[in-house]
């Protein structure tokens, strides 16, 4: 078989993508700083880059992977499941926090981008970035913008927020672990959720309920902006 051919098959850009993330689990038990998401793709980079493979040939595997992404981020729902007689009465609380993180994240986004002179493209883009990074991607497509964009922003802000979320929210004195988990769901998602799954199943189901309040509040949120601002 020649190397292109072992290139453009399917399995070349899954099987490269999971080995990358394996070793990118191993670094990580030695390096507890470098988070997954940061090295995984840094590897997969340097592999392409030195097989002088291009991005598209890679894709042909690598979009197999992107596919779980939904399955992935739905299967957040279980500890949200196994936690919500104990949630119930948070309910209130919980829908005020991820409410409220909905309005921040899409204020935040569009006077980063309008302060810095970002184009329209760039902002339809950026409006979404909240969110889990399927809805976000739908959201800017919806609106005009690139949706491999919003992807990509979702998932750095994802990585930020669960690498920075927790020392900044101390940093804020926010040491209710309630607050802090809804906090770490409505800015960084599915990544900051699954982290926080980690540490505490309670914590994990908070984060999860409030990250998938902000996928429904964000939309409705972006109808009348959409309608009446842009």
């Amino acid at each position: 078989m020649s190397s292109s051919t072992l290139f453009s098959n399917p399995l070349f850009g899954t099987t490269v993508t999971v080995l990358a993330y394996g070793a990118a689990l191993a670094i990580y038990a030695k390096v507890r700083w470098l988070h997954p998401l940061l090295s995984a793709p840094l590897i997969v980079y340097l592999v392409l880059l030195a097989g002088s493979i291009d991005y598209k040939t890679y894709n042909a595997g690598g979009s197999i992977v992107s596919f779980f992404l939904g399955p992935a981020t739905v299967a957040l729902a279980v500890p949200l499941y196994k936690q919500a007689m104990r949630l119930r009465p948070m309910l209130p609380k919980l829908l005020m926090g991820a409410f409220i993180g909905s309005v921040l994240g899409i204020t935040v986004n569009a006077l980063c981008v309008i302060l810095l002179g970002g184009s329209k493209e760039l902002l339809y883009a950026v409006l979404p970035k909240s969110v889990t990074a399927p809805v976000a991607a739908d959201l800017a497509s919806w609106l005009g913008g690139s949706p491999e964009l919003a992807a990509a922003l979702t998932v750095v802000t994802g990585l930020f927020g669960s690498i920075a979320g927790p020392p900044l929210l101390r940093l804020a004195r926010v040491h209710d672990y309630v607050s802090a988990s809804i906090a770490i769901g409505a800015s960084s998602h599915g990544i900051g959720s699954a982290k926080l799954l980690a540490d505490s199943e309670e914590k994990g189901g908070i984060s999860s309920f409030s990250m998938a309040a902000c996928a429904i509040f964000t939309p409705l949120l972006l109808i009348p902006v959409n309608w009446f601002i842009l």
